[in-house]
């Protein structure tokens, strides 16, 4: 097994021969080698899931079973094409119109071929950064949805201040800004057989540093609220 040193000489020698990102590179030799690679004490399993890397959306299995083909097939069209040259737009177009991608998975393959050629970072939406989080609590819907939207609950668990909610009319859905930095929150809550799915999206973030802060922060926070709803 390479050191750490040795991988990422192996990682920068085909970044230089293939023009690839340095993701890119590096998630091509880990998957012909099945290695760990570089990862250090601080990559967690949350950072990098099993089939499923910081450059791609989904796994192997589903985007086979979902689109008809692999990310390398897709990722080998959209080069032979010229996909580096175009939007977004132009390129989930393009997926759709010449090879009948739905619009799901159109989004998907572009979005994953854009961070692995470099052209969109992680967590890199149209409009900024964004994060999200889900954890499923032992509460109905108008409870869990309550633990935002009501300001004397949600600072029993939520040790932030930074957090105003906006109108919405959409169902079991609440919307706040958030003021450090200036952001956005979009909470949606779904009844499950077991209890409620809690989804928190934070949008509209400025980079990639914090966005990677602030979804650490949100696994810890939603957890908390995980823990506070068992214990009321």
């Amino acid at each position: 097994m390479p050191t750490q040193k040795t991988f990422k000489q192996r990682v920068r020698a085909r970044m230089t021969k293939t023009g690839e990102s340095y993701t890119a590179a590096r998630h091509q030799l880990l998957r012909k080698s099945g290695e760990p690679g570089d990862r250090d004490a601080s990559t967690t399993d949350a950072d990098i899931e099993p089939a499923v890397t910081s450059a791609l959306l989904t796994s192997e299995e589903s985007m086979v079973r979902g689109s008809g083909r692999g990310h390398d097939d897709w990722f080998a069209l959209l080069d032979a094409w010229g996909g580096t040259e175009h939007r977004h737009a132009e390129i989930a177009a393009w997926l759709q119109a010449t090879h009948g991608v739905s619009g799901w998975w159109a989004q998907n393959i572009t979005v994953s071929y854009e961070r692995a050629r470099g052209m969109r970072a992680r967590h890199q939406v149209t409009g900024g950064f964004s994060v999200s989080v889900t954890r499923t609590v032992g509460a109905d819907a108008d409870t869990a949805l309550a633990a935002f939207t009501d300001a004397t609950v949600r600072g029993r668990w939520l040790p932030v201040d930074t957090i105003r909610q906006r109108p919405t009319r959409a169902s079991r859905t609440a919307r706040f800004d958030w003021s450090d930095p200036a952001s956005r929150v979009v909470v949606i809550v779904a009844a499950k057989a077991t209890g409620t799915a809690v989804n928190v999206t934070h949008e509209k973030l400025p980079d990639a540093a914090t966005a990677d802060r602030l979804k650490a922060a949100w696994r810890t926070w939603l957890d908390e609220l995980k823990r506070f709803i068992a214990s009321t």
